[in-house]
């Protein structure tokens, strides 16, 4: 372990050192590509599901994946807080406490994965009635769920491999393991659904093992890539092996720091359920108006998204190695990339707004100026968001969740419902749509004051005792 603030030797995926900005889009590109290629891989499933099976098939695996998602965003928060301890650790140059944060990391989420598959796939008629799933979907429904749940662990350890690596600077393995779980996904679907040769036809349930089996191969490759280019995580010997038996200290700081993380992705996604509600109120053109320009957003925030984990390893890092005078550097840098990459992303999709929306909604539907006009107001308020995004990046590594969750909460609930309610009988529809930027905004200013008026910058140097 060095002196914080000693400069150490370079090492392989070492963050703490060169050109920060560079090396900040060098780490964040591959998960951006990454998240791409994962949501087009959902996009190209649900076609194949829409088009070889039906509208209640695809009903069927909407209601199913809502569940899911549940699920998946504890382990999203797991893993993130995992890459922060590791990154920690490793920027420490602690490489055997950081295999012993992966290891528990790891071994826990298999655990937990494991027995919630079980209980899942047991509970999952109860949870589909829950739904008010619709009888014509319901069967189908419950095949799907049940080998979900049951391929659960697969999709959980290839997500905590994938962000445990990103901790130690590695970005490419999980690239190319997302890659090759897209492929196999994609070319799997149809023969499982359909059948093909020996391989019988299974429907819907074919499309649910279709992303297991990916996931199993994703898992495959990123272990493999794991020990042929020896990552500072590989674990080795029956001492380094039984890290996998999570540990009290370390699960403490997962679990303290991973459930906040997580209910921060729940806050958001319920929050987006009642925009949907209060969107429907305004007519089913309204509503197709919304759904299009969501199709559209879902990739404008992915830039701001894969800078703020790169901006959090990287500065966990930092921490690890007691470079705090970095730390700023590595934030500003964030910020830049997010107005370069989520800017001109927004710009473009405002310039060609009308044939994108057009892909989805027709050229002559009346949807295409409702969306139009979502457009223009809302679509800048992303730069804005993902500012946001770059600075909770630094604090989570920090170990400030409790604060950033809050602020979602208050930016939201109070501010955007608020702002609804309040503005509706003046400015009709438009209050709705100016409530996004309007708690964007709010949302940005808060962070902002943490940021920089908080007290948890007195305490960062109890972020990482052991520096």
């Amino acid at each position: 372990m060095t002196e914080p603030g000693s400069q150490a030797p370079a090492m392989r995926g070492d963050l703490t050192q060169g050109p920060i900005f560079k090396t900040l889009l060098l780490f964040s590109i591959p998960m951006l590509v990454g998240n791409v290629i994962q949501t087009l891989n959902g996009s190209i499933n649900a076609i194949w599901v829409g088009r070889l099976l039906g509208e209640s098939a695809l009903a069927a695996t909407t209601n199913a994946n809502g569940i899911m998602f549940l699920l998946f965003a504890g382990v999203f928060g797991l893993g993130n807080a995992t890459t922060v301890r590791v990154g920690q650790h490793f920027g420490a140059r602690d490489v055997g406490s950081a295999r012993r944060t992966f290891g528990s990391g790891l071994g826990f989420t298999f655990a937990a994965a494991a027995v919630i598959g079980l209980l899942g796939t047991l509970a999952a008629p109860g949870l589909l009635r829950l739904l008010a799933t619709p009888a014509g979907s319901q069967a189908q429904a419950l095949a799907y769920l049940r080998i979900t749940f049951a391929t659960m662990p697969f999709g959980a350890v290839a997500m905590m491999l994938g962000m445990g690596m990103r901790g130690v600077g590695e970005a490419r393995a999980p690239l190319h393991a997302t890659v090759l779980t897209v492929v196999l996904d994609v070319v799997f679907n149809p023969l499982l659904i359909k059948g093909f040769g020996p391989i019988p036809a299974m429907g819907i349930a074919g499309s649910a093992l279709s992303s297991g089996l990916a996931n199993l191969a994703g898992i495959g490759l990123l272990v493999w890539s794991l020990y042929r280019r020896d990552i500072a995580l590989r674990l080795r010997g029956r001492a380094e092996l039984g890290f996998l038996i999570p540990r009290r200290e370390e699960l403490a700081y997962i679990l303290s720091k991973g459930v906040p993380m997580s209910a921060q992705m729940l806050l958001v996604s319920s929050a987006q359920m009642v925009m949907i509600g209060l969107v429907n109120r305004e007519g089913v053109d309204s509503t197709a108006a919304y759904g299009a320009s969501m199709q559209l957003w879902n990739y404008l925030q992915m830039p701001a998204f894969a800078i703020s984990m790169a901006v959090s390893a990287m500065v966990a890092q930092n921490i690890g190695a007691g470079n705090h005078t970095r730390v700023s550097q590595v934030t500003r840098a964030g910020m830049m990339g997010n107005v370069a990459m989520t800017g001109v992303l927004a710009a473009l999709l405002l310039l060609f707004a009308q044939p994108l929306l057009a892909l989805f909604l027709g050229g002559g539907s009346p949807a295409v100026p409702i969306a139009l006009h979502m457009q223009y107001l809302i679509t800048w308020s992303f730069v804005v968001m993902g500012a946001s995004m770059i600075v909770g990046g630094t604090m989570r590594a920090y170990g400030v969740v409790v604060l950033p969750l809050i602020i979602q909460v208050i930016a939201l609930y109070p501010v955007r419902l608020g702002f609804y309610f309040l503005a509706y009988p003046h400015m009709g529809s438009n209050a709705l749509w100016w409530s996004f930027p309007v708690a964007s905004v709010v949302s940005a200013a808060l962070t902002a004051l943490l940021y920089t008026r908080g007290g948890w910058k007195a305490k960062r140097t109890a972020a990482y005792p052991a520096a």
